[in-house]
């Protein structure tokens, strides 16, 4: 096979101009962009499925703007395209099914989604699921027959439920209620705050179910945006593709199954258990792959490690093959990824020889290769595994991303991102392998636009370690003026950014037209790079990583246009950490914007609902000296009277990842040190505001970070 090289015409140039009459990016460019999603060949190649997001004016609230996912198909012959769907009501996980026949996809009913089917050949799609739990991620049968698709369940929730729970099963997991068992809950004791003890839980419950009291006693309560009382479990459903056909429970949810591919259609399937099952679900991080006989309910274990998880399962077309995640628990490193052999007398496991992290898989419909995505080096190639050769080979360039793909029988289709254009639809083949555009989203509205190009380079940071960084001139840039140079980081920390990456392109495009030059880089700690340097960071948030992005702006100083007395920086997450971090040890800034940050590492543990990063990085926990030793060491509050250079701060008010005390703990600080600071927060949004939040908070966030740099930039 050729190598498909995806190719930017004058990538050695500072900016792009599509048109005579062109103009910069503006802030509401940011609602023109469309974005593809989940691409998918029809079973005989001929056709084409995709999703594409849009971002549109809100017809019943003023000023505001929603998104808005849709359904495409497209022919490959006659080069047409047409939607499947209209309407205000967005649609997911859109697939054929085998004969080509149908096409499932999830839509919202009323406050639940459910699974649709659309006949292609006409007709209106209708709902195929009624259940009160809701229905998510459908996928066909191999026979083509049935669908199964998820539901996420309470275990009181289950234990309620009279139809699929008729035997009255109560989990096997210690219910971590103090005192409690949970056989003593009576779930039909009448509510009386002046009966018995059963009537009195019940009266208590009821409370809890009606919203007047939240009782917490699992360890993971923190969602991105609220606190729950509740676990939820998978439950995993079949319905055969009839009219008025009814769901079949394939396994009790208390079995606590976390992923489950079919095997062979209607008597197997792969899946993933626990490793420990009377331990409550929040305290066993560690499974297994077990093969599971419909007939007999029996399982079988075939991959099982101490210390490590199993995920992303994916069997091959003739059942032969799985392949799948190995993850150490507790540990900063990529996942590997293995191929096991499934029929009888050939079990093996085989490596893929790429430390990265895989995004996507797809496999040949021989089997005999395995075709992936992963983040490389600030890319997302697309690679092909032979599985008999054991043999590695990359289909494209690092210079893209593709950020979805399907592949049959030598074609290729790929959501892909690039400098040039956030997103868009590509076709090409093995026999052509210039990619040809299917869909012009982006590129009609971008023809009037200048852009401005990120030039790649690298250097040796003081490990030893080959660091990337990209600079990117102003658009209207002039080698006799000098202009203001804003660094940018990435969060994660495991983050990966590069030309590969979309979600950063409208703001770095946007800075570029207001006349900042705009570095970032892929500090030790980030992902695309491999295990070593991905765990670079460990007991080493601050410093290192700091030294990192630092030298990468003084190379970009060091090209001579920079003005240096009007540098800024900025990130979000992570690297609003970072910033803070860095801003206590230096003043070389002029003005700094810290975006949902962590800011005292002892505190984020009880806050935050990636508290996990604590013991994974820093070695244990608050209440352990030599931890936190290290977490006082790496906090930024701890250097918060250093801090001279001006500084916004930006939290979502709902945002529960970092949690927003971190952000509260800053700005008092720097408030009442009498430092300029001015702390922004945003109401209802979580810690994906900028990527994926309220987009006229987006719009603000990105504005209101402008005007307080051009306060001190001018």
């Amino acid at each position: 096979m050729k190598k498909i090289v995806f190719l930017l015409i004058g990538l050695t140039c500072f900016t792009v101009t599509n048109a005579q009459n062109s103009s910069k990016i503006e802030l509401t460019d940011l609602l023109k962009i469309k974005t593809i999603l989940q691409p998918q060949f029809s079973p005989d190649g001929k056709q084409y499925l995709y999703l594409q997001q849009s971002i549109i004016e809100d017809s019943e609230r003023k000023g505001e703007y929603i998104y808005l996912t849709n359904l495409y198909l497209g022919d490959l012959s006659n080069k047409e395209t047409r939607a499947l769907t209209s309407g205000k009501l967005s649609v997911s996980s859109a697939s054929w099914s085998p004969d080509g026949k149908y096409i499932s996809f999830v839509r919202q009913v009323g406050d639940k989604p459910q699974v649709f089917i659309l006949p292609v050949q006409g007709g209106e799609a209708y709902p195929i699921s009624h259940l009160p739990y809701g229905a998510s991620s459908p996928e066909w049968s191999k026979d083509g027959s049935s669908l199964h698709f998820t539901s996420s369940i309470s275990p009181r929730e289950f234990l309620s439920d009279t139809l699929y729970n008729r035997t009255g099963q109560i989990p096997s997991w210690n219910y971590e209620k103090p005192g409690l068992q949970w056989s003593d809950i009576k779930l039909k004791a009448k509510a009386n705050p002046d009966g018995n003890l059963e009537e009195i839980r019940a009266y208590l419950f009821q409370n809890e179910r009606e919203k007047k009291a939240k009782v917490i006693n699992q360890l993971n309560f923190q969602e991105e945006n609220f606190t729950t009382s509740d676990l939820k479990m998978n439950a995993y459903f079949k319905i055969k593709i009839l009219e008025n056909a009814k769901p079949e429970l394939l396994i009790n949810p208390f079995r606590r199954i976390e992923e489950m591919k079919e095997h062979v259609s209607g008597q197997s399937y792969l899946v993933t258990i626990p490793s420990d099952t009377v331990k409550h679900p929040n305290r066993v991080l560690e499974n297994i792959i077990s093969f599971f006989d419909v007939k007999n309910n029996t399982f079988k274990t075939l991959v099982e490690k101490p210390g490590y998880r199993y995920s992303n399962l994916s069997v091959s077309p003739d059942g032969k093959f799985l392949a799948f995640f190995e993850s150490k628990v507790g540990a900063v490193a990529n996942p590997v990824a293995k191929i096991l052999a499934l029929n009888p007398g050939a079990s093996y496991q085989k490596v893929i020889p790429l430390d990265r992290v895989i995004t996507q898989w797809s496999w040949a419909k021989d089997a005999s290769k395995l075709y992936f995505t992963a983040q490389d080096q600030g890319g997302v190639p697309l690679y092909e595994f032979d599985i008999n050769l054991n043999k590695l080979r990359k289909l494209s360039s690092h210079e893209e991303g593709v950020l979805g793909f399907d592949q049959l029988n030598q074609q290729f289709i790929c959501a892909m991102t690039k400098i040039s254009n956030p997103s868009e639809l590509y076709y090409f083949t093995t026999t052509e392998p210039n990619p040809r555009a299917l869909t012009q989203g982006n590129a009609i509205w971008l023809q009037s636009k200048v852009l401005s190009l990120a030039t790649k380079h690298s250097f040796k940071n003081k490990k030893g370690m080959n660091v990337d960084y990209w600079v990117m001139k102003p658009a209207d840039f002039d080698p006799a003026k000098k202009y203001p140079l804003l660094l940018e980081i990435h969060g994660g920390p495991t983050a990966m950014w590069g030309t590969g990456e979309a979600s950063m392109w409208h703001e770095f495009q946007y800075f570029a037209a207001k006349g900042y030059g705009v570095v970032y880089s892929n500090p030790r700690g980030s992902g695309g790079y491999g295990t070593e340097f991905m765990a670079a960071n460990v007991k080493d948030w601050g410093q290192g990583p700091m030294s990192d992005v630092i030298q990468s702006l003084d190379l970009a100083i060091g090209e001579g246009w920079a003005d240096t007395t009007k540098l800024a920086v900025t990130g979000g997450s992570y690297a609003g950490y970072l910033v803070t971090y860095m801003l206590g040890h230096t003043n070389r800034f002029k003005v700094a914007c810290s975006q949902r940050g962590v800011y005292e590492l002892s505190t984020f543990f009880g806050e935050g609902n990636a508290w996990r990063l604590v013991p994974n990085y820093f070695g244990g926990y608050p209440w352990e000296k030599p931890a936190r030793m290290i977490l006082d060491k790496e906090s930024p509050l701890t250097y918060v009277q250093n801090i001279k250079t001006p500084l916004i701060i930006f939290h979502g008010e709902q945002d529960l990842r970092t949690g927003v005390i971190q952000s509260e703990m800053l700005f008092k600080s720097l408030k009442v040190m009498g430092k300029d600071v001015e702390y922004v927060r945003h109401p209802g949004a979580n810690h994906e505001i900028t990527r994926s939040g309220n987009n006229r908070q987006r719009l603000d966030q990105m504005l209101r970070t402008y005007e307080f740099f051009q306060r001190y930039i001018k």
